[in-house]
């Protein structure tokens, strides 16, 4: 196999996406991902772990029917409003400007989300921030009970509350996720919430967009699987459950159920969010008592062992638990590796992983971000 470097070859540009503020986002990979994927000739991809669905927007513009997957219920919101819409941006306009019109209402939102805090006077003796100012959750209730009141067909349902989310995204006062909150207000939080058309584009496939588990949705039929799970953290006392999904996004999945749950703690988190029953096993940091090995790992390998995809691009944080050689002996049990891609190093491994162990020398790097190109046996 050829050493030269992949970023010496021509790239694909990646189209314009868009999404929330995202500690998981691959925007920066997109390019790279649609390099490896063109490559392969493959014509439908799954996206199994599709979060804020930029990759999968990605690939639904350039060309790719797309299948995609998460377990969480903003991100089929995202992934309809993107994915199966085959209507003109315009067709939406009126929709979003009555929303934009309601009078604000003090509501369920406001009650657990809202904060008084001015510009001229900040929080003082270390006082919990809010994530929205008050002027934003009454509008956020207004516009969420509206969208409920109209009863709107699939897909202008996901486009309005798609759009909701990304107007609150855009005046919060946090680091882009909901299990703390700043201390002083952001300036970008004193600004009004205004609800935009999202970036729709006209889908001529049919993609799907499915809701649940990544190993049940690995048997689809398909030509190319991209996976990007959630490895967790290299902090043993940080439960897994507070990595990404469950604690990180809450608050989106609770704008999208509107089911108003039992919360919790100083950030007022959903109470089916808690440490003790959303964890995910492919955020799970601990080893298996059986086996010895890190069940994150144990996870990705029944995840590969599910996959019907001949291809598979796999998308590996070194600052995640999974540990390097673990992983690096699942992908060589279950194919061959073509490619390794790191980012920000612009440089190409060697796939002969067999007598290479280049990647794996976490310690000197960390953090950084690998894409590994597998064809399944």
């Amino acid at each position: 196999m050829s050493t030269l470097s992949l970023f010496s070859q021509t790239e694909v540009d990646a189209p314009p996406t868009e999404g929330v503020k995202y500690a998981g986002s691959k925007l920066k990979l997109l390019p790279h991902i649609l390099s490896l994927i063109k490559k392969t000739g493959a014509k439908t991809v799954l996206d199994g772990f599709s979060g804020t669905t930029r990759v999968s927007q990605a690939l639904a513009k350039t060309g790719y029917t797309v299948i995609a997957n998460d377990i969480a219920a903003w991100s089929q919101v995202f992934g309809t409003c993107y994915l199966l819409n085959k209507r003109d941006r315009r067709h939406y306009q009126s929709l979003i400007d009555h929303l934009n019109g309601l009078l604000p209402k003090d509501g369920w939102f406001t009650e657990h989300y809202a904060g008084d805090v001015t510009r001229d006077e900040p929080p003082s003796g270390g006082a919990l921030k809010k994530p929205w100012q008050r002027h934003n959750t009454r509008k956020l209730d207004a516009v969420r009970e509206e969208i409920d009141r109209l009863s709107l067909p699939t897909v202008d349902r996901a486009v309005a509350l798609g759009s909701l989310i990304l107007a609150m995204d855009r005046v919060d006062s946090t680091l882009g996720h909901f299990s703390s909150y700043l201390r002083a207000w952001s300036p970008r939080s004193f600004k009004t919430a205004m609800l935009e058309v999202p970036r729709l584009f006209v889908n001529e496939h049919d993609h799907r967009v499915l809701r649940g588990d990544a190993i049940e949705a690995a048997g689809t039929n398909v030509d190319l699987a991209y996976y990007d799970p959630p490895y967790g953290s290299n902090n043993e006392k940080m439960p897994p459950s507070r990595v990404r999904y469950a604690a990180y996004y809450h608050v989106w999945t609770t704008i999208v159920m509107n089911d108003r749950p039992p919360v919790f703690g100083k950030t007022a988190r959903r109470e089916d969010a808690s440490d003790k029953v959303s964890s995910s096993a492919f955020e799970d940091f601990r080893r298996n008592h059986e086996s010895g090995r890190f069940i994150a790992v144990e996870s990705i390998e029944r995840l590969m062992h599910a996959t019907h995809a001949r291809w598979v691009i796999l998308s590996y944080n070194s600052g995640g638990r999974a540990t390097a050689r673990e992983l690096q002996d699942v992908l060589l049990a279950n194919g061959k590796i073509h490619e390794v891609v790191e980012l920000g190093h612009k440089r190409h491994v060697m796939a002969g992983m067999t007598w290479t162990n280049e990647w794996i020398k976490e310690d000197e790097a960390p953090n950084r971000e690998f894409l590994f190109l597998l064809e399944r046996n």
